[in-house]
């Protein structure tokens, strides 16, 4: 079976990892002692793709949480579904990172990597068949920036030929916790771009604008954010988790959804998005999860996908919904807002179709979206970076810990290097793609040109 390993990062990757086995512990029917409670053999027919099957009948969660202090850990151990995991799979420090991306990477994360990477050979080992590895952490402080980064950077080491899917919580415009946050992200995107297949962006600031406007919460709670976040990660991994339709798993995703190996960031969103109270008065269809899905009021990163255009999508609907309605909805569409799609990358929208709602819901769907506007994120995290970086502020405090100053400057090259990719795929047309081929004269291949024949 194409298992998954989860992996969780520091005090932000734990919360949303914890909301999102929450979620998915419900979908499976699983009881809080890890025994299968449910009346339908399809809800665990794919069980073991996120969970280990051990004597007893039990199911426990394939996970590897790690924070550089205890304080998140032991809330999850204590929590409703805490003896549901591994004890030796919690691995924590004491000190903490301090919001502090070298902290995270070369000292404190580093002394704790030997005992995480046991615990990923140990599960790693007692698969069938590993696909890769699903990360979540934030990049705004210590932990999940610094020692996530040197994770990802061990596992791409280890098994270069599996996936690595991350889900990234970037800074937020307004709501910023620590000064040195743009020097943190900038360094972790510098690592995502390199050892990252996929990276699916979030932002506190789009979840909480979802929180407010779509959901009608007066004050969402870290709570509220969390299960936005769990319902985009179990709907991602729906195709690979239930029987349906259209089967997905992390390969093919990415196989369609990154047409260029560093430009792999991706929006997501989930439909229908519901005040509780006005639930029962609407009759959710194909059109209006479609419709809902491509809204940038839906998006989960802080960035208007009008601004920029899709070079891929893939639309996971779930559900009892008719295959061929889905594909004509998604079309529909797509010829309607043809500006908003790159033309030389034709039917670009992956659909999958999955029989299996989510909890309370009949029908559901997920979207993720291959979009140039992203550069407007990293855009915002490179020009803070810059304001600081220019007059070397705050730089003594990562460089006490053994890291170069050239490190900042080689992640800002690359940051920047990055933004310009976007930029020139947003804007080439068919032709000028098709001009970077030395062959191509003028609409057709010339004739002339010598072929270079193998012996």
């Amino acid at each position: 079976m194409r298992e998954i390993l989860t992996l969780q990062v520091g005090q932000c990757g734990n919360q949303i990892g914890a909301a999102f086995w929450e979620n998915i512990i419900q979908e499976h029917g699983i009881s809080s002692e890890g025994v299968y409670k449910g009346d339908n053999r399809s809800q665990i027919e794919r069980a073991n793709v996120y969970f280990t099957e051990v004597p007893g009948n039990r199911f426990v969660p394939r996970v590897v949480a790690v924070d550089l202090e205890p304080g998140v850990l032991e809330t999850i151990r204590k929590g409703k579904y805490g003896g549901l995991f591994r004890p030796e799979s919690m691995v924590n420090g004491v000190s903490g990172a301090g919001n502090n991306w070298a902290k995270g990477f070369y000292t404190e994360g580093a002394e704790l990597l030997d005992t995480v990477l046991d615990n990923i050979r140990h599960d790693v080992e007692a698969c069938d068949l590993l696909s890769g590895f699903q990360l979540c952490h934030s990049i705004g402080g210590g932990t999940g920036s610094g020692m996530g980064s040197l994770m990802l950077q061990k596992i791409r080491e280890e098994y270069p030929d599996r996936m690595v899917s991350t889900f990234t919580v970037m800074p937020s415009q307004r709501a910023s916790d620590t000064v040195v946050e743009p020097y943190n992200s900038v360094l972790s995107i510098h690592h995502l771009i390199e050892n990252s297949d996929m990276t699916f962006c979030l932002d506190n600031e789009a979840l909480t604008r979802i929180c407010e406007s779509s959901l009608k919460l007066k004050s969402p709670t870290h709570h509220d954010l969390n299960s936005l976040v769990a319902q985009v990660m179990s709907g991602v991994t729906t195709s690979l988790r239930f029987p349906g339709q259209l089967n997905a798993d992390l390969r093919k995703l990415a196989v369609n959804m990154v047409p260029f190996p560093r430009l792999h960031f991706m929006l997501s969103g989930i439909a229908p998005l519901t005040a509780e109270a006005t639930v029962s008065y609407r009759n959710v269809t194909v059109p209006d999860l479609c419709q809902q899905m491509y809204s940038a009021n839906n998006m989960m990163v802080n960035t208007d996908p009008s601004h920029g255009r899709y070079l891929t999508c893939a639309a996971m609907f779930r559900g009892r919904v008719s295959l061929k309605e889905c594909e004509d909805t998604i079309l529909n569409f797509t010829d309607k807002h043809s500006n908003l799609f790159i033309e030389w990358i034709p039917n670009s929208t992956q659909i999958a179709v999955c029989d299996v709602p989510p909890a309370g819901l009949e029908m559901a769907a997920t979207f993720i979206g291959n979009n140039t506007a992203i550069q407007e994120a990293f855009y915002r995290i490179g020009e803070q970076f810059s304001k600081i970086f220019r007059r070397k502020g705050f730089i003594h405090w990562f460089t006490d810990e053994g890291m170069d100053e050239m490190e900042f400057t080689e992640a800002e090259s690359n940051i920047n290097d990055l933004i310009n990719e976007y930029k020139q795929y947003q804007e080439a047309s068919a032709n000028e793609v098709m001009a970077g081929d030395d062959n191509y004269v003028d609409g057709d291949y010339d004739e002339n040109e010598p072929v270079e024949e193998e012996y």
